[in-house]
């Protein structure tokens, strides 16, 4: 009975690493502001913005594609066309990116990045926005 409840233990460390493994690896799938901006310039990514209404008004990325987090679950069929091609998403700071970005990639998008510090790393590079 012993060497089942040891394996049980072993089991369930293992679900473990896997699940730490698995959400460090989301979290390297990072960019700066810089390389985002690159990216978007070289029309070798999308930037989606996850941010409010609100925040979306006072200023944003040019050519970003606005869908609020708590909405783009209802809203992955306007990013259907993107399914293969590199994404990058962006928030305030970074917290509600990484949520988009974990979201996208159980929707099978495949490349998918976080742009590190959002919006407000974007304007402390000095990056336009409209």
């Amino acid at each position: 009975m012993r060497s089942f409840y040891k394996y049980c233990q072993l089991g369930v460390l293992l679900l473990i690493t896997s699940f730490f493994s698995m959400t460090d690896a989301v979290a390297q799938e990072a960019v700066t502001p810089k390389q985002a901006a690159g990216m978007q310039s070289e029309n070798k990514a999308i930037i989606v913005d996850v941010r409010e209404d609100d925040e979306w008004n006072e200023h944003h990325i040019p050519g970003a594609i606005h869908i609020p987090l708590a909405q783009l679950n209802n809203r992955l069929t306007e990013l259907g066309s993107y399914k293969n091609s590199p994404i990058i998403t962006q928030c305030r700071g970074g917290k509600r990116s990484a949520q988009a970005q974990l979201a996208l990639k159980s929707a099978g998008f495949s490349k998918v990045y976080n742009m590190e510090g959002g919006i407000m790393a974007w304007d402390k590079d000095g990056l336009p926005t409209k």
